[in-house]
């Protein structure tokens, strides 16, 4: 029962013991809200509510949106206009018509392909694989920038922190 060598299960395979040792700084998780098994990743991921997966459905802004708002990523909406970065579909750009969270898809105008019966339909993207280029701003929106930059600009350094660092 130490804690190098470990016990032995009924079922024969080998099982850690319990240390009062504490764990490395490497091994420890950073927010202990969320789960790193997988399973539960995948479960929290699938059975998530709406107003949660508006927020898994967020996309990174375009550099020049970035140093305009001081801001990385914004949930995707209806009207914001998207460049696709990764896939087949690379490179394409158009409005968003549709957000489908049920399914973590964003649908596209003129993203379309066409069925063996010659019927065109959306093609679905994930949020992850597209840049925002163009934001649809509302009260609310503009609002969620601001806490967002002001949340950002927080944490950050400025070349008179840095100069001031050296001065004792």
């Amino acid at each position: 029962r130490n804690c190098e060598g470990g016990l032995r299960s009924h079922f024969g395979s080998r099982v850690a013991a319990k240390c009062s040792q504490p764990t490395p700084a490497a091994m420890t998780k950073l927010n202990r809200n969320v789960s790193s098994m997988p399973r539960k990743q995948r479960k929290a991921l699938h059975t998530a509510p709406s107003h949660k997966r508006r927020v898994i459905m967020s996309a990174q802004l375009s550099r020049e949106l970035r140093t305009k708002y001081n801001v990385r990523s914004m949930p995707v909406r209806k009207e914001d206009e998207v460049m696709v970065k990764v896939g087949t579909l690379k490179d394409r750009e158009g409005k968003v018509i549709q957000c489908y969270r049920k399914k973590y898809r964003i649908h596209i105008e003129r993203v379309t392909r066409e069925k063996t019966n010659g019927m065109t339909v959306p093609v679905g993207i994930h949020p992850s694989n597209v840049v925002i280029t163009k934001l649809k701003l509302d009260k609310d929106r503009k609002a969620l920038l601001e806490r967002k930059a002001a949340g950002a600009a927080k944490g950050k350094y400025t070349n008179r922190d840095v100069s001031m660092g050296s001065v004792d």
